[in-house]
């Protein structure tokens, strides 16, 4: 592996924290319990999970990388980035959302660096533009210098999507590129007219869960906001925090179970948002894939072993076997040694559906 190169001196006080616990089910069969959709090669040789660690290079250390995952695949994180510092790899004792990992890590920065700033990201992303994404970063760590601010990195929406956050923007608070504005609301998952409305005001952003602030900020805000937990994440530090694995795990289960979006973000004052443009997809289901990955000349995404016959528009994942299409078209065929996905391009966002019938039959092996 490449040696990383130095971050610049005006994000001498930034941290990551990666939050890498999620457990999707959309793209199965090759996501499973131990795989989900952050460890998967989804696009090029390493996994979104990789990615995520080397769009920071030249922006953050690893020595101030924080990575927040599942006790599952705790060591599979671990083997994957042998960079960032072990004790940095943080097995959450159970998943109780993204607000109380992001408490935990800033308790954690906090002890380290009282000017730490926090820079969270998802880990389960495609980030296309990493030069946009480092100056977008650097422009929010900027801004989150004072006290009391939050920053978000908000997408410039493309369609009128209703599976997304919305953020809608206030004034504009700095001109340059990227601009900053101010933050008047957070809107979940909205109706679809409500959706064209919003992508036709100009106005709003994609809440794309990236946000950066001091840890002191942070801390003020939970105690504020969420004063049980704050409690909780305060016996722990107090404990020794991250490295005090009796503590974490006595303690962190009895979180409340909540978003960062529900426990503060949607309540806090002073929240910004930089408008980014960077080439950025949430990757949520195989039409999404299908829609990112190069295909022949009768639009079918497919593996260079495999065979398509008047068919069009199909994608086709394969682990090994060789896949022949014949007149189909617009599917979704994914196959594993132990297990076979057919469905069309415009419900395969039902995957889930069948997961749920394999633990309700009892069929774990395949989960």
């Amino acid at each position: 592996m490449p040696a990383r190169r130095r971050p610049q001196a005006d994000l001498a006080h930034a941290y990551a924290v990666i939050l890498a616990g999620g457990s999707g089910t959309r793209f199965w069969p090759l996501s499973r319990r131990d795989r989900p959709k952050q460890l998967l090669r989804l696009f090029g040789s390493e996994t979104l999970l990789e990615q995520t660690v080397q769009r920071l290079d030249g922006l953050i250390p690893s020595e101030r990388i924080y990575v927040f995952t599942s006790r599952r695949i705790h060591r599979a994180v671990e083997r994957l980035l042998s960079q960032v510092p072990r004790r940095q790899i943080i097995a959450e004792p159970a998943p109780r959302n993204t607000a109380p990992a992001i408490g935990l890590a800033a308790h954690e920065i906090f002890r380290r660096d009282r000017e730490g700033l926090m820079v969270v990201l998802p880990s389960d992303h495609l980030i296309q533009k990493r030069g946009a994404f480092q100056r977008a970063v650097r422009a929010a760590c900027r801004w989150a210098t004072v006290e009391g601010r939050s920053v978000t990195l908000g997408i410039r929406p493309t369609r009128p999507e209703t599976g997304y956050g919305y953020i809608r923007l206030g004034k504009l608070v700095v001109s340059g590129e990227p601009k900053i504005f101010s933050v008047e609301k957070f809107t979940e998952k909205p109706s679809s007219s409500a959706a064209r409305r919003y992508v036709a005001s100009g106005r709003t952003l994609w809440n794309a869960g990236m946000f950066v602030w001091r840890a002191s900020t942070l801390l003020h805000h939970l105690q504020r906001f969420e004063p049980a937990m704050a409690r909780g994440l305060e016996r722990i530090a107090s404990a020794g925090g991250i490295h005090n694995r009796r503590a974490l795990a006595q303690e962190f289960p009895h979180l409340k179970k909540i978003s960062i979006d529900y426990a503060l973000m949607e309540k806090i004052p002073q929240v910004f948002a930089v408008a980014a443009d960077i080439g950025w997809n949430d990757v949520g289901s195989w039409a999404v894939v299908y829609d990112l990955t190069r295909k022949d000349a009768r639009a079918n995404a497919r593996p260079a072993q495999s065979l398509a016959l008047d068919a069009t528009g199909n994608m086709m994942v394969s682990s090994g076997k060789f896949i022949a299409a014949v007149d189909v078209h617009d599917l979704v065929i994914v196959e594993t040694p132990d297990a076979l996905l057919v469905t069309t391009r415009a419900e395969c966002q039902n995957v889930g559906r069948a997961v749920q019938q394999l633990e309700r039959r009892g069929w774990h092996k395949l989960l």
